[in-house]
């Protein structure tokens, strides 16, 4: 391994995590990734992973630089894979372009695509890893809490007025964010695999929950309604568009047979879970079965009592807070429950705090 990052490598690496988010919504399950390539302190070469299934942003950035690379330092977000998949290792592609220097910023959690920094420096390229390592790690908190954990990354997303209220009076939808801070949340949706709310939510707003905006993901993320009793209205928008973005309902087992019939019949998937001491259905096991059918990330847009039965169970690990410059009063819909304990809001770190026009996006992470 060569020595201690310079404060170039931290700029270079910081070029590389930008490149990287231009991936967002369009490589799942692929991590993103940017790639710079630097010699004699000059770019010569950048790309990013932009397509699931498409060259890596390493291969893209080696072919941007052409000849230049020799003898070059790549920069790279992420550990270089070093296994086939559906493309060649990037460390071949690396070693091949007669790169000198190497400089990651986290480990790659796969056991089969890892090691390639140990095959990198075998074939005599210099390797520093572990620089900006947090803010990798932040880019693709879901890909490595996926790999690391093996349940579904969930996001908590609210929009709130500044006394934490989420509407201004219940029943009654509120247009609560700016467009800025709207267009942002439609962002948000494109990263993720599904977007989820409860019943509540969906009786209450009619929402269509689909991906719209600049970003338009390859695929669109599922639809997914917390529906113990598989009320989801039949005239709703998300059964009428459930052929064009995928809606499932996540029911009770004991649900009415005739209402999932029903809401299949209209092109919705329906799974059913063990249902709750409470009533509803449980947690556990609606992440346990979301899992199992393929999810890996959740945007949460639920109301307060979904957004605090998750909280209140230590399964959201990133918050995403829309603030706007109102106030609803004691009329208004809180967004978070009273009964949620001090326990609930331990262990959360500040990532960032971003403008939107007249609103402020907060995004928390727990530690």
């Amino acid at each position: 391994m060569s020595a201690a990052p310079t404060p170039a490598d931290h700029e270079f690496m910081r070029r590389a995590l930008e490149l990287a988010e231009r991936g967002w919504g369009r490589v799942h399950p692929n991590p993103l990734v940017g790639a710079v390539v630097v010699k004699d302190a000059v770019v010569v070469g950048e790309g990013f992973h932009g397509e699931y299934g498409g060259p890596h942003a390493e291969v893209v950035a080696l072919g941007a630089a052409g000849e230049r690379a020799r003898g070059a330092t790549l920069y790279v977000p992420l550990e270089p894979c070093a296994h086939y998949g559906k493309t060649p290792p990037c460390t071949d592609a690396i070693v091949a372009a007669g790169v000198a220097r190497v400089v990651y910023g986290a480990e790659d959690p796969h056991a089969e695509a890892g090691g390639g920094a140990r095959r990198l420096s075998a074939a005599g390229v210099q390797v520093l890893g572990g620089v900006e390592r947090d803010e990798a790690r932040f880019l693709n908190r879901s890909f490595f809490h996926a790999v690391e954990r093996g349940t579904p990354f969930v996001a908590l997303k609210y929009a709130l007025s500044l006394d934490a209220r989420l509407a201004e009076r219940p029943g009654h939808p509120s247009e609560v964010s700016g467009a800025a801070a709207r267009a942002e949340a439609h962002r948000l949706r494109a990263g993720f695999d599904a977007i989820l709310v409860g019943i509540g939510t969906a009786l209450a707003d009619d929402p269509l929950l689909t991906a719209r905006g600049e970003v338009a993901p390859i695929r669109p993320p599922l639809r997914i309604v917390l529906d113990s009793d598989a009320r989801l209205p039949l005239g709703s928008r998300l059964v009428h568009t459930a052929a064009e973005a995928p809606a499932w309902v996540v029911c009770a087992h004991d649900a009415p047979a005739e209402r999932r019939r029903a809401l299949e019949h209209g092109g919705v998937r329906v799974l059913p879970v063990p249902r709750a001491a409470g009533g509803g259905v449980a947690l556990d096991r609606v992440l346990d079965r979301l899992w199992a059918a393929g999810v890996r990330s959740i945007l949460c847009e639920g109301g307060g009592r979904l957004g605090g039965a998750l909280l209140a169970a230590e399964r959201v690990h990133r918050l995403y807070l829309f603030y706007a410059p109102r106030f609803f009063g004691e009329a208004g819909v809180p967004a978070f429950p009273a009964q949620l304990s001090p326990s609930a809001g331990r262990g959360w770190q500040l990532r960032r705090l971003v403008p939107f026009a007249e609103d402020a996006l907060l995004v928390l992470e727990r530690a």
